[in-house]
């Protein structure tokens, strides 16, 4: 399977000589982190270990992990936006509205860039089958696959459009197969196609099906090799990214929002523009953030997601889904850009985000995965991580859609929060980003 791009997979970044940066955070003020000039922030390779500058891709600014250091801002500060949320989809709300020429600063309360949602999903590029025509989820995906694609290209962004298969194993799921196709059409995913047993025994002769829609233009991408290159472009436009600065709460103020934030440089900021991109601490921080919007924050939900390795290779050239589940789209095989088989997430509620394998949990995917992989060796099967679904509905209710919440949603100037930004949010990320520039760009009329 070809993967095209500059980016490869590793599970520890190759350490580079650079000169130890200067240190960056809230305590200094955005001019000052302005004429610092752009740099690309990375994670460091050890998680208990100092910050060690890599970089990833030699196209892009020289990468650094910057830690947080003490200070205090003597003054409040007035920055144009504050994007909430180093995740992939608020680094590319920072790129449009950087781009678009707004002061950005993004805070982030971990350590790094994107370690939550972003960092623990199946990495999957979606073609829009599922969601109801008209929703957010489908105009936004649609629309973001196609601009993920080319931004992959131009930005050599490891990535392949491997395709994948949507399995009924049974006649009896022959009718829902068909749902899935007209829904699809709906929403202006027009190549599909219908495919017989005979033809998918030539295709995946390991696969056992009584029919599937094969998806073509589905795919899959390095999640962190594309938030790095969103981060590096954020800041080629003068975007700024402050790690461990967790927004603590806010208030509406006639002027703009002001936000504490916490850590060892605690700081009060005024924004004229806040973009809460939590990720799962969307609905939480919704409220904390005091004005007439607060009201309307839904309450989080969290479904965990557990992923299955798979010990050598698994016989199959293209991702292999079953027909979907409530809370999710079922025990599905994906595969890296290197070939490697891996199996989930299954849907599991939870009371708060623990990120928990149950190797036990290993029986009930081998009965999942043997309705359309007969042959699996279950044995091969080995515990692999857990990703949360940030819902904003619970179980047993119908999937809700994302909510982009801006001024015209909840009569708060200078507001917008991104609520339940589970799949497809990695394939929207570009799309939501465009989305929100263009809320701002309403608003600053």
């Amino acid at each position: 399977m070809p993967a095209t791009g500059k980016h490869r997979r590793r599970d520890i970044p190759e350490r580079v000589a650079h000169p130890r940066p200067e240190i960056r955070t809230l305590s200094d003020s955005p001019s000052a982190l302005a004429r610092a000039g752009p740099c690309v922030r990375g994670r460091p390779p050890f998680p208990d270990g100092p910050a060690i500058c890599y970089n990833r891709n030699p196209s892009l600014p020289p990468a650094a992990a910057y830690p947080h250091a003490p200070g205090r801002l003597a003054k409040m500060e007035t920055v144009d936006t504050m994007v909430i949320g180093a995740g992939v989809v608020g680094l590319a709300c920072a790129h449009s509205l950087a781009r678009a020429g707004h002061e950005v600063v993004i805070v982030e309360r971990e350590t790094a860039f994107g370690t939550g949602i972003s960092a623990r999903n199946s990495e999957v590029i979606h073609a829009g089958l599922y969601y109801p025509p008209g929703s957010l989820k489908a105009r936004l995906c649609v629309d973001g696959r196609q601009r993920l694609y080319a931004w992959c290209a131009e930005h050599g962004v490891s990535h392949a459009r491997c395709g994948k298969l949507v399995v009924a194993s049974s006649a009896a799921q022959a009718p829902a197969l068909q749902a899935i196709a007209e829904r699809a059409r709906a929403n202006g995913v027009h190549d599909l196609r219908l495919i017989e047993a005979d033809e998918l025994a030539a295709l995946e002769p390991a696969l056992a099906a009584h029919s599937a829609l094969l998806s073509p233009s589905t795919g899959i991408v390095d999640s962190h090799g594309l938030m790095l290159s969103l981060l590096g472009e954020a800041e080629r436009h003068g975007a700024m990214l402050a790690l461990a600065s967790p927004v603590l709460d806010g208030r509406a103020e006639a002027d703009g929002i002001v936000l504490r934030t916490g850590g060892e440089a605690a700081a009060e900021l005024k924004a004229k523009w806040v973009i809460n991109a939590a990720g799962l601490d969307a609905p939480g921080l919704g409220r904390a953030i005091r004005a007439p919007a607060a009201a309307q924050a839904p309450q989080a939900h969290y479904a965990r997601g557990v992923y299955f390795g798979y010990a050598g290779r698994a016989p199959f050239s293209r991702l292999i889904y079953p027909i979907p589940e409530p809370g999710g789209l079922g025990v599905h095989l994906t595969l890296d850009l290197g070939g490697q088989a891996k199996f989930g997430p299954d849907v599991e509620w939870i009371a708060a985000p623990d990120y928990t394998v149950d190797a036990a949990r290993a029986q009930g995917f081998a009965r999942a995965i043997r309705r359309w992989w007969p042959e699996l060796d279950a044995t091969r099967l080995q515990p692999g991580y857990a990703g949360v679904r940030p819902k904003i509905v619970g179980p047993g209710e119908a999937d809700a859609d994302f909510r982009i919440d801006g001024p015209a949603a909840h009569g708060t100037p200078g507001l917008v929060h991104l609520y339940g930004i589970e799949s497809p949010g990695l394939t929207a990320a570009l799309a939501i980003g465009e989305q929100v520039a263009a809320i701002v760009a309403d608003g600053a009329r």
